[in-house]
């Protein structure tokens, strides 16, 4: 059993933070809600800390999932960041989808304070966090990703090793890129069915089973159908995810010309009000016929 640090106790570290508990590892948290890390120790123990660095301090393992580049960079590198208090030999590991630039930062941070760094986004929604079921696509060394494995798979159903530094995050801009058009492509058959006047539940019977099956539409084709939007996670965090794959193809030369275009559909569904649906909301920028 480890002593884990864990910075950042929202829809999915909270959960994630809980199985490692439920696990028996020994954990202390951080939330800069303080409240919020406070509900989490009542109902799985373990310590409060007030700061980031004092959450690491003495960690074998420190785990961040917050926000955006630089809520990571605040919690490790600021004045009160978690790098200021990890000791050598320590493991960090990142679930926060970001940018690659900060995910190969902090890897050389890290190597120049002996700490091992390990990017790990993850991929499930916050059910996959609740039911200890997330894909985690990882960058870093093959020690350090070992190391990490091991504590990963609490809440893990699938852990890959994908590369170096920054590659975790990489191949979570392609999970988004890949979910960003099949929304899309779903959103207009749906509305293609029902301005054909199609019993929807006969056409999912009939097309789920083919080659058009995916996961978005064995979860999301019926209640996109009832207009139903609030499933985990919201277009503001997808419009996110979707410019920092934007921002990384402008660095490789890759051409996006589906995703931009998706990103600015949903940008239409933030300008309806569709901030915090889930990403399924995309279908409500096609006006039913």
């Amino acid at each position: 059993m480890a002593n884990i640090a864990f910075i950042g106790l929202g829809v999915m570290g909270g959960p994630m933070a809980g199985h490692l508990a439920q696990a028996g590892h020994d954990l202390t948290v951080y939330n800069r809600s303080i409240g919020k890390a406070k509900v989490w120790a009542e109902a799985y123990g373990g310590a409060v800390a007030i700061t980031p660095a004092k959450a690491a301090e003495g960690a074998d393992i420190v785990i961040s999932c917050v926000g955006n580049d630089d809520d990571l960079s605040q919690v490790t590198l600021g004045r009160e960041g978690a790098f200021r208090s990890m000791k050598e030999g320590s493991l960090f590991i990142d679930h926060t989808t970001v940018s690659a630039r900060i995910a190969r930062q902090l890897f050389v941070e890290g190597e120049s304070r002996g700490i091992h760094a390990v990017d790990a986004p993850v991929s499930g929604g916050q059910a996959g966090a609740e039911n200890g079921r997330l894909s985690i696509m990882c960058g870093g060394s093959e020690a350090a990703v070992a190391a990490a494995r091991i504590v990963m798979q609490s809440y893990a159903a699938r852990i890959v090793h994908v590369g170096g530094a920054g590659a975790g995050q990489t191949t979570k801009m392609v999970n988004q890129i890949c979910i960003g058009g099949v929304l899309q492509g779903l959103s207009e058959a749906l509305r293609f069915a029902q301005a054909a006047d199609l019993d929807l539940d006969k056409v999912f019977e009939a097309i789920s089973g083919g080659a058009a099956q995916s996961w978005q539409m064995e979860n999301r084709w019926k209640t996109m159908a009832q207009d139903s939007f609030d499933f985990g996670f919201a277009v503001d965090w997808m419009r996110k995810d979707l410019g920092l794959a934007l921002e990384e193809a402008r660095a490789n030369g890759a051409t996006l010309p589906v995703t931009a275009m998706v990103d600015q559909f949903y940008a239409d569904v933030q300008a309806m009000g569709g901030h915090r649906q889930d990403t399924s909301a995309l279908v409500r920028r096609i006006t039913r016929a």
